[in-house]
């Protein structure tokens, strides 16, 4: 809608008092509607619950003529206003009042969005500790489990900015736990006067397809080879005892690919006292194909060869060298897959006995969650593996879903044990907090800073996770709801006024499942949202999945990640996985963070003083 300029200006600020009064009057008639809700959270959490509800129903108006009417005439157009929504509309009112010459009438205990941010940033510092030095966003980092026994692992990424470390308790065991925290524990980093928090992940309902029958133990080891097809650089394997103590000292050992040796310990050694660096040995591998390698280095428990031409090595592989034989023992078997594409039909099974792969439709694969089968629709979409594949029912029954391909790319895509299924249609009726998640809670109070509750949908999940807590006395353990779901997303106000209960609170953005049930066109916008309502409910948010996942992974950083990893700036915190190269990546976004904390804040332009520009 446009403005009627024919209209006196002064008539049109008395439409714009009129309008802005409307608002409101429905942000107040909606805390009275949510009385019940606001009177159940700590005292502490009030007024932020009160600007929760405010911010909601603000929301819930569509005023998108009337933010550009109030800017045409020079006065705040609401954009801004999600830490103090009440005193925000009190300032606007005051400023259209002036230009009539009228008496302002603000409320003087309508909170104001200086003071809703004072809140935040007070709450802040009590769930991820106080701020760091050199930025405002704090780093979270999930901790390998060779952190529990590399202490200058750990070490190292203290220093290099990590603030608080996430422990994900659907991975490694209570010993492990307990290794990981002594060493987080021992800790200090740049500018902190404390050790990193320690966050521990409740895992959730695991929804993933059931285990592959493996294929053959068969290990293909190739060398380097340059474009014209020459061998820049040989294969090398270890043949020996697989542990690092075995191969410690000989140089490349332990990066080399270990195969282990069959038969007694003894004659093992007896074959090996016979052999020498530079050596030759022969086989005949998986494919029957014979092959010549050199001894690089031989040890007490094993010995290093290298090939210039590719080897399928096999379980029962025989080396000889000289009168010498050494037979390779077990290997694992090959991870199976099976390649689907558009149309064809795969079935979830309940059964989660191990299936073999097949070349050909149907697919059959297990469904790690039994509830699946009994609420699942025909015509419900399900994504597997992070959305690679994408799917709609077609039948059901009480022991196997019958799926249609939809979306598989146009080669087709890999069905993988182990990976993740989301059916954003489908509720499935079952409480965020499992069996498996309750017998963690003990660990998690008498060891955690926060927890961070997995696949949470309602606030009936919430208030299980604080009974939960309050039955183990752990008040000083602050929760942290992850958002995966759509019904998350839709059911957040309601979590977060569940959840201000309890004395600390915050919640995680997990982008990646979100991502997939909501689709990935919707999920900037959903991101957006989710930080505008926690920053009216002064809710620190931590912007998680893939940041700087390549640099982490690899060494080398994308365009792409660069600048999400500087959107997430607007967060409070903001989590990387882990990766080989964890200590450059958390360098890496504290540098980015750091830079960025110049120029925005939430939603708000920050003009700093630039002084690349000049004239």
């Amino acid at each position: 809608m446009t403005t009627d300029h024919t209209i006196p200006a002064a008539q049109r600020v008395e439409s714009l008092i009129s309008e802005v009064a409307e608002v409101r009057a429905a942000v107040l008639a909606a805390e009275a509607r949510s009385a019940e809700l606001i009177a159940r959270v700590r005292d502490r959490h009030r007024e932020s619950a009160r600007n929760l509800v405010h911010y909601v129903a603000l929301r819930a108006l569509d005023i998108r003529g009337l933010q550009d009417r109030l800017a045409e005439v020079g006065v705040s157009s609401l954009g801004r206003m999600e830490a103090g929504v009440l005193g925000h509309l009190d300032v606007v009112l005051t400023a259209l009042r002036a230009q009539l010459g009228q008496a302002p009438d603000p409320d003087p205990q309508a909170l104001t969005p200086v003071a809703g941010r004072e809140i935040l940033a007070r709450d802040t510092a009590r769930l991820l500790g106080p701020e760091p030095a050199d930025r405002r966003t704090r780093i979270m980092v999930t901790m390998p489990t060779e952190s529990a026994h590399d202490g200058d692992l750990v070490a190292a990424m203290a220093a290099a900015g990590m603030d608080l470390a996430r422990i994900n308790c659907a991975h490694d065991d209570e010993d492990t736990w307990t290794a990981m925290i002594a060493a987080i524990r021992a800790q200090r980093g740049p500018g902190r006067i404390s050790p990193p928090l320690i966050a521990m992940d409740l895992a959730g309902p695991k929804l993933r397809t059931g285990p592959l029958l493996p294929g053959p133990p068969v290990l293909k080891i190739r060398p380097e080879r340059d474009v014209s097809g020459r061998v820049v650089e040989r294969s090398i394997v270890w043949l020996g005892r697989v542990d690092d103590q075995a191969a410690r000292g000989i140089e490349g050992a332990l990066d080399a690919e270990a195969l282990p040796l069959a038969g007694d310990a003894g004659a093992i050694t007896e074959a090996l006292s016979r052999l020498d660096e530079g050596d030759e040995v022969r086989l005949t591998d998986a494919r029957d194909s014979h092959r010549r390698l050199r001894i690089e280095a031989r040890g007490s428990a094993g010995i290093l060869l290298s090939a210039d031409k590719t080897i399928y090595w096999m379980t029962g592989t025989e080396v000889h060298a000289l009168d010498a034989v050494l037979t390779v023992g077990p290997l694992p078997g090959v991870e199976q897959s099976m390649r689907v594409h558009l149309d064809d039909t795969i079935v979830l099974t309940r059964s989660m006995e191990p299936r073999p792969a097949v070349t050909d439709p149907p697919f059959v694969i297990g469904c790690s969650l039994p509830e699946v089968f009994d609420d699942a629709a025909i015509g419900d979409e399900v994504w597997i593996d992070d959305g690679r594949i994408g799917a709609v029912v077609t039948a059901g029954g009480t022991d196997a879903l019958e799926l249609r391909v939809t979306s598989a790319g146009p080669r087709g895509a890999k069905l993988k044990a182990e990976k993740g299924i989301n059916l954003p249609d489908t509720t499935i009726g079952i409480p965020a907090l499992t069996d498996a998640d309750r017998s963690h809670i003990p660990f998690v109070a008498a060891h955690a800073d926060m927890v961070n509750l997995s696949f949470v949908r309602s606030a009936a999940d919430v208030a299980q996770l604080i009974d939960a807590l309050a039955a183990e006395q752990a008040e000083d353990v602050d929760i942290t709801l992850k958002i995966e779901t759509v019904a998350a997303f839709e059911e957040l106000p309601r979590m977060l006024l569940e959840a201000m209960r309890w004395q600390d609170v915050g919640v995680m953005i997990a982008r990646g499942d979100l991502a997939v049930e909501a689709g990935f066109e919707r999920m900037a916008e959903l991101q957006e949202e989710i930080l505008w309502l926690c920053e009216a409910a002064h809710v620190p948010v931590i912007w998680a999945t893939q940041v700087l996942e390549s640099l982490a992974k690899s060494g080398l950083p994308s365009r792409a990640e660069i600048t999400d990893a500087a959107m997430a700036q607007r967060a409070e915190c903001v989590m990387l996985n882990k990766g080989p190269y964890i200590e450059e990546a958390i360098e890496a976004l504290s540098d980015i963070l750091s830079r960025m904390g110049g120029h925005t804040s939430k939603k708000r332009d920050m003009l700093r003083q630039l002084e690349s520009w000049s004239l």
